[in-house]
């Protein structure tokens, strides 16, 4: 089968389209034809060791798993002898890494589940990493219809699905976007948007419940302020500096605001619960570009730009059997 492979640390160039063995499915595992993948920023730092200490859990000297990739959508081909949940022929998608491939084993239990018929597989793919992380990290912030959050970075991948996750809370979400997306994050349900091209929000005089530093562009010192007493200023990028561990640690013991910095689990739970806010009409995929496989190099240049809208998916194969 092919695959992007990356036997090395660096650059996008260092990514490569190999053929590699097909894996077999264990007694508990389900084999998935991917017909639709992703390139996510978290793919970009795992392929370029950023940050650097990242390499003592992804590999020293090289990545431990040379294939890229984390969300995949499309067709069930093989299930292990014990799996019940999944059959042939089953549309699905979820997480599992090493996804920018052929096929991918993902274990029943795993962060896998039945794809909303409703949704392409291309939108499928864009689902649950940026849900997953976003969830995650919302779970922190105790949000309900009484809570007023700041989505910083809305137009993202996690920004958009911080967003609609909040919304679907009940809390009252204020999204910090671009111009060109100020129409985009209010079609996904904020509540107030804020151009910061043109206005910077920790001067509206308004506090807020929790602040969501969904790009890891913002920073503690600079929102503070605009933070109730109890607040929670969350951070979705260590990357950004070794302070976000520190105010972390700081911010336990000193005053009533904290950091947080949430790590997400990708569970079965992850998936299902986009899943059925996708159903219930609450929730929707945000994609940015498509590409075909064989130009990965060049989506993975585009999401390292920093400019991407929502997600930048891959097709990776159709149903007939052909590759892209």
């Amino acid at each position: 089968m092919k695959a992007v492979v990356a036997h090395t640390y660096g650059p996008p160039e260092v990514l490569r389209i190999e053929e590699v063995a097909r894996p077999v499915p264990g007694e508990t595992e389900v084999l998935v034809k991917v017909l639709a993948s992703t390139v996510t920023r978290s793919d970009c730092g795992h392929r370029g060791a950023s940050p650097f200490f990242s390499r003592f859990w992804t590999g020293l000297r090289r990545p431990k798993q040379p294939i890229v990739g984390m969300e995949l959508a499309g067709v069930v081909e093989e299930v292990g002898s014990k799996v019940t949940e999944f059959a042939v022929g089953d549309e699905v998608f979820g997480l599992r890494s090493g996804a920018n491939a052929e096929y991918i084993l993902v274990r029943e239990a795993g962060a896998l589940a039945h794809k909303p018929s409703s949704l392409t597989f291309e939108e499928a793919a864009a689902l649950p990493d940026g849900a997953s992380i976003a969830r995650a990290c919302l779970a922190t912030a105790d949000l309900g219809p009484e809570k007023r959050i700041v989505v910083y970075g809305a137009t993202g991948a996690i920004g958009t699905a911080g967003v609609q996750l909040a919304k679907a809370s009940g809390a009252h979400v204020t999204a910090v976007s671009n111009t060109k997306n100020v129409e985009l994050v209010r079609s996904l349900g904020a509540d107030v948007v804020v151009d910061w091209e043109r206005e910077d929000f920790t001067r509206n005089g308004e506090v807020y419940d929790a602040i969501f530093d969904a790009v890891g562009k913002h920073s503690f010192r600079r929102s503070r302020r605009s933070l109730k007493p109890g607040g929670v200023y969350i951070s979705t990028d260590l990357g950004v500096g070794w302070h976000v561990p520190l105010l972390i640690l700081a911010t336990r013991f000193v005053g009533s605001k904290r950091v947080l910095l949430p790590i997400p689990n990708y569970t079965k739970e992850d998936v299902l619960h986009v899943k059925e806010l996708v159903e219930a009409g609450h929730y929707r995929p945000v994609i940015d570009r498509t590409y075909p496989l064989r130009d990965v190099i060049e989506a993975t240049r585009y999401v390292e730009t920093g400019q991407k809208t929502g997600n930048v998916v891959l097709t990776v194969g159709s149903s007939n059997g052909t590759a892209s």
